[in-house]
Formats: structure tokens, sequence, C-alpha cells
């Protein structure tokens, strides 16, 4: 199965039996954003929709997980968080080979570059504004009362993420990377005693899995929920702060070297302290382990995109092979983090 197509004539037919007032599907593209599960812009006679789809091939286990995806937004929609409405999930792989599901379009737009520089200095401000009340929000939810108690299993979260990632990259190893080698190691020893209450987390908050209005500062839906849990809700916080110390440009889409203070972006200092006002905490101690372990995951993130690529199965081929490049560096600086602690 091609990445890049689909086969209305199995799709059409099957949505048109299972999906409310669904009818006439006349075509469909592919999102370029959707890295790890094919995602398509479906445009029928009835509207549009979005459908998102688990890969083709060989697949590491627990990964491509659309069916937590589709679970948590479900749970979320009728809460402060801003997400798509789901609409159905089809676990029939006579359809389409693979799991998938369906959910609303929403019309908006996806910012690539956290510098922002299409927009005003207000403009800019106001939405780095409205990414920490989505954080924020997200981080509030009570998970009990939306029966998502379940979601994440038992135990310290970062020794079970630590050790989800070292398998999964162990699993896409195409080098060795001395700096991961110990990371998987040490890195375990160094997690804060944190007694904080279980929350939900994104997993891979970051600006271009957020959906804005087009035409004014407001943060319309968050999106790519795969890597979603229960667990410590500051990892979330350290994968934006992760992704702006990296550097400027399309490929890493990071803030580094970017006069922050010039253009209305806050500092990494003044977010945090605004995303602890917002949920009411008090500040943050072993900020550095947060970026340590953010860096650490990304770095086996990424491995596996690389391991997708190689194998010709990556949503985006040729975004993959630019991203290859970033994993020495992303597992160096995660152990000069570590080596602070």
């Amino acid at each position: 199965m091609d990445n890049k197509a689909l086969d209305i004539e199995s799709i059409g037919p099957y949505l048109e039996k299972h999906l409310d007032a669904f009818y006439g599907l006349e075509s469909y593209e592919k999102f370029s954003i959707g890295q790890s599960n094919p995602t398509f812009l479906l445009k029928a006679k009835s509207g549009n929709y979005v459908l998102r789809r688990k890969p083709p091939g060989a697949l590491l286990k627990s990964a491509h997980a659309i069916d937590r995806e589709y679970r948590v937004q479900d749970a979320l929609y009728k809460t402060d968080v801003p997400v798509a409405k789901m609409l159905h999930y089809c676990e029939d792989i006579s359809i389409l080979g693979v799991d998938f599901y369906i959910m609303e379009w929403v019309d908006g737009i996806v910012y690539e570059d956290p510098s922002l520089t299409q927009l005003s200095n207000t403009e800019r401000e106001l939405i780095f504004k409205e990414i920490n009340r989505g954080l924020a929000s997200l981080h509030n939810v009570n998970i009990d009362e939306v029966h998502l108690s379940d979601y994440g299993a038992k135990g310290n979260y970062y020794e079970r993420q630590i050790s989800r990632w070292s398998k999964q990259y162990i699993s896409s190893e195409t080098e060795k990377i001395k700096e991961m080698d110990i990371m998987m190691k040490e890195l375990p020893s160094k997690i804060p005693h944190d007694d904080s209450q279980s929350r939900l987390v994104h997993g891979d908050f970051r600006l271009d899995n957020m959906i804005f209005h087009k035409e004014k500062p407001k943060l319309l839906a968050i999106i790519d929920w795969e890597i979603s849990t229960t667990g410590h809700p500051i990892a979330d916080l350290a994968s934006l702060i992760m992704q702006w110390e990296l550097p400027a440009g399309n490929i890493s889409r990071g803030l580094q070297g970017v006069d922050r203070i010039s253009k209305g972006i806050p500092s990494d200092e003044d977010f945090i302290n605004q995303y602890c006002e917002y949920r009411n905490i008090d500040k943050i101690k072993n900020f550095n382990f947060y970026l340590a372990f953010c860096f650490f995951r990304m770095a086996a993130v990424i491995q596996g995109v690389k391991k997708r690529a190689l194998e010709g199965i990556a949503a985006n081929p040729e975004r993959s092979n630019q991203e290859t490049l970033s994993v020495p560096k992303l597992a160096k600086r995660a152990f000069e983090l570590m080596e602070k602690l």
C-alpha cells in the first residue's frame, strides 16, 4: 500500500454506511504533516473530513497507536483542551489494510516556524500565550473525570518512558551513537523525586502539532496524540523549550539565534513562569533533567523516522531524510544536559 494513496472505491461506500450524513466522496489529498501516521483530507459532497491511518509494513511494537489517539481526543473534546471532534474509528483492515479513523476537518493554519515571521509582534505574543494556554488546559484536566485514569501504565512516568524509548531506539538502530548507549544506562538514575499528581501528557507538544485560526491568534486544535499517555506534565513543557533551543530554519524549526525580545516572543524563563501561573504551581526544579529527557526521546523518535525512510515506508520520505541528520546532535545535547545534573 502506497503511503500517498487511498482506495476511494473502498473507503467511500464504507463511510457512507458508517458515518452519519456522509456521502459523495470525490477526492482526497495527503497532508505534509503527520510524519508517523499518514493523514489525508477527504473531500466529499457532504463536506470535508480528515482520515488518519497507520502506515503500511512491519511496525514497531506499541508504535502508531491511532486507537489511543482517537480515544484521548474523543475524551477531551468536551473539556477546555482544543481538539478536533472524533467521528469514527475503523479496525476492519479489509477496508484499507490498516486501522484508521475519521475526524472533523479543522479549517485553520499550522505554523511550522516558531519565529512566526508573517505575524506582527502583538500577534506573535498572543500566539505564544495561546500555546501556553493550550498546554496548561491539558495538564489541568482531571483524568478521572474524563475516564482516562487507565490511559497510561502505573509507576514512574520517566522510568517507563526511558525504558520504552530505549527499546524503540534499539529496534530502529542503524549506527552506534555512544551518547545514546550511555544515557540508556544512566538517565534513569537522574530522575527527580516528584509527588505531583499524574496528568495527561501529549508527548510531542510543539508548534507544528497545533492548528490555529486563520484570522486571529486562537488555538483551535492540538493534533498528533500518538504518544500521549498519563504521567508527568513537565515533559510536555520541556519538549517545547527543547524545540526552541534548536537552530532556526525549515528543518529544525527552532529559535536559536533569534532575537526574541524584538519580536515579541517570550524567553524560556518567561514562558515557564507563565505556565506555572496558568497551572497555579510552584517554580519548577531540576529543569535540566526534563530537557535532557526530551532530547533523548527526540533522538529515539527521529531514529525511528530514519529507519522507516531506509525501509521506504516513511510518511514523508524527503523530510525524513533531512531529519535523520540531527540524531547524533540531539543525542549529544541530551548527554550534555545529563552531565550537568
